[in-house]
């Protein structure tokens, strides 16, 4: 069994690829925004139809990495931990963010002091805040977190400019058994230690799944929506009792994010 979520969303009105700030894109590469726009509806419409609530961001234009909803906050239990993002490209979203929550009724949504994109780089298990760096979110940021949501924070070592945030190297698929995916040469030798001895049960994705944004994945303790080029995945998940549901989001991927990019989780 498995509990309804609550999802925020935030449709690719204005999604096209102009810059690169992360190995994925490239300029040169048409975005069919049609297509691109069909393929996040499918996405929003599983979602409902598993039982889950989406909720909508409205996009601003000049601002095309918004469908990216993960990277602009972290919630837990309700509160609300802003992102502050790496490149100025970003910045105007993380005001966006703050903004709707705190139209929507979340008490305390905070400002942070430090880099952190939201999500990307931050994964909430049933003990910890699992917390990247390396590439975008700053360590200091780490602390922060620790002191807002009172709980323990987890520092991992991204190695691997492909995968420059978290969520692009590792899942979380039940945080209530602490039970994850992640790709290890993603991480430092120390870092690949620590998951090692937290989570000794991971299923360890192999190259191909990992460079096809595989988990970049959206697991709700049952089923788990995952780009469809993660093939690889699909048998293991399965025989852990997880349904997995590929996705194509091929169009969002030449923006460097793929389900788990698009889609906030709203702990309340």
């Amino acid at each position: 069994m498995y509990a309804a979520r609550r999802y925020l969303m935030c449709p690719p009105a204005h999604f096209r690829v102009t810059y690169s700030i992360n190995p994925w894109m490239d300029p040169g590469k048409p975005v069919d925004l049609r297509l691109a726009h069909a393929q996040w509806e499918d996405l929003r419409d599983r979602y409902r139809a598993l039982g889950h609530t989406v909720e909508i961001l409205d996009p601003v234009q000049g601002l095309p990495d918004m469908v990216y909803a993960a990277n602009g906050a972290t919630v837990v239990q309700g509160q609300v931990l802003g992102a502050r993002f790496a490149h100025p490209e970003r910045a105007d979203e993380a005001a966006a963010h703050r903004a709707w929550y705190r139209a929507h009724g979340f008490g305390e949504v905070t400002e942070p002091v430090h880099i952190n994109e939201g999500e990307g780089d931050f994964a909430v298990t049933g003990q910890w805040l699992l917390a990247g760096r390396g590439f975008r979110s700053s360590p200091l940021s780490h602390g922060e977190a620790q002191e807002f949501f009172g709980r323990p924070v987890i520092g991992l070592d991204l190695i691997d400019p492909r995968y420059y945030h978290l969520d692009t190297a590792l899942c979380v698929l039940d945080p209530e058994r602490e039970d994850v995916m992640y790709y290890p040469p993603a991480f430092s030798p120390g870092s690949r230690a620590v998951l090692a001895r937290l989570f000794p049960q991971a299923l360890l994705a192999e190259e191909q799944d990992a460079a096809a944004l595989g988990l970049n994945a959206v697991s709700d303790g049952h089923h788990v929506l995952l780009p469809q080029a993660a093939t690889g995945l699909l048998v293991p998940l399965r025989s852990r009792g997880y349904d997995p549901v590929p996705i194509d989001l091929t169009e969002l991927l030449k923006g460097g994010g793929s389900v788990k990019c698009v889609t906030a989780e709203l702990r309340t």
